[in-house]
């Protein structure tokens, strides 16, 4: 049996040994991945206690021990996804936290994962020097962190890996569409151009991967038979390409789309978006996304460029390609 002791302004301190307890998750979504790096097991045991029913957007912690730098260095081998590294400065060594912090960010180049340091012996690592020297995010002792300071670095530190991952994502999704856009017309690459605007968009709205462009084709008044031409798609969609019966989806996400080119017009909910445009010559495109939270208004309004932006693109390349046709006839 374990308990926290209490401090004088009625906080909790985290200063004794508690159960370990399992992995805080909710249904559905990924865990953010927290990597604890202590060589003293009590430490491992009131962090995880302190930080159960912890959760930022949805997603639980997934907790990882390692007890030494060495059994560190492992477990960032064998995941390239942790979020955050609370990490203890006095190990093997009287500097193996700093060694381990310089191992991430120069021999690994990890500069995503946010790094916590937590120092019991603040003497052997000064402040000052370990803020200007070292790649690191914040500095903690370890007799200030109570409960509700701890769950706010946790949370402040995964919000900074969040931003950061969707700005690499951006990055990369902004990368391949000028790759695409330079050559688009000339190879007319509209599904390049596509994947990559479509991965910019999810990432800079911080959506779920599961999301498809999508251009009707027939008539929607007999659904078994109706056919959709997927231009590109991610997560769960990733699968579909080309002229895909709307029977092949969920029920729901079908009735959705369905009901957009029924209505022509936009059609969403609280996790969900389908977004109708038809451009000048009657060409109709949709984008369907659903998202981890409800869709705010500058949402809305980057999706629905998104759309009109790469319909556009799209009827200028079917315009260039028909031309081509002609010519050679």
């Amino acid at each position: 049996m374990s308990q926290f002791e209490m401090d004088s302004d009625g906080d909790d301190k985290l200063q004794f040994a508690a159960e370990p307890t399992g992995n805080v998750c909710v249904p559905g979504l990924v865990p953010w991945k927290l990597l604890l790096v202590d060589d003293e097991k009590v430490v491992h045991s009131v962090t995880r206690l302190a930080l159960e029913g912890f959760e930022l957007a949805g997603r639980g912690l997934e907790f990882i021990s390692a007890y030494s730098a060495a059994e560190a260095r492992q477990a960032l081998a064998q995941h390239d996804d942790i979020a955050l590294i609370l990490l203890d400065v006095v190990m093997e060594t009287d500097h193996a936290g700093l060694d381990l912090v310089h191992y991430i960010r120069r021999e690994l180049n990890n500069k995503f994962v946010r790094i916590v340091l937590r120092t019991g012996q603040p003497g052997q690592a000064p402040e000052l020097e370990v803020i200007t020297q070292y790649d690191i995010n914040d500095y903690k002792e370890k007799t200030e962190l109570t409960r509700q300071k701890l769950f706010s670095t946790v949370y402040t530190s995964l919000c900074s890996y969040r931003d950061l991952i969707a700005l690499e994502c951006n990055r990369l999704g902004l990368l391949k569409v000028i790759e695409a856009s330079a050559h688009i017309f000339e190879r007319r690459n509209m599904a390049a151009f596509a994947e990559g605007v479509l991965q910019q968009l999810t990432a800079l709205l911080y959506l779920n991967k599961d999301a498809m462009l999508v251009q009707p084709c027939g008539v929607l008044a007999r659904p078994s038979s109706d056919k959709l031409n997927i231009l590109v798609a991610t997560g769960c969609y990733s699968d579909f390409t080309g002229a895909v019966d709307v029977s092949q989806f969920e029920r729901e996400v079908a009735d959705r789309i369905a009901a957009t080119i029924e209505q022509r017009s936009s059609n969403y909910g609280d996790n969900y978006w389908v977004s109708y445009y038809v451009t000048e010559s009657g060409m109709e495109q949709l984008l369907y996304v659903s998202a981890k939270d409800v869709f705010s208004v500058p949402d809305i309004a980057m999706i629905e460029l998104f759309v009109k932006n790469v319909a556009i693109a799209h009827e200028t390349i079917a315009l260039l390609e028909s031309n081509a046709h002609d010519q050679h006839q």
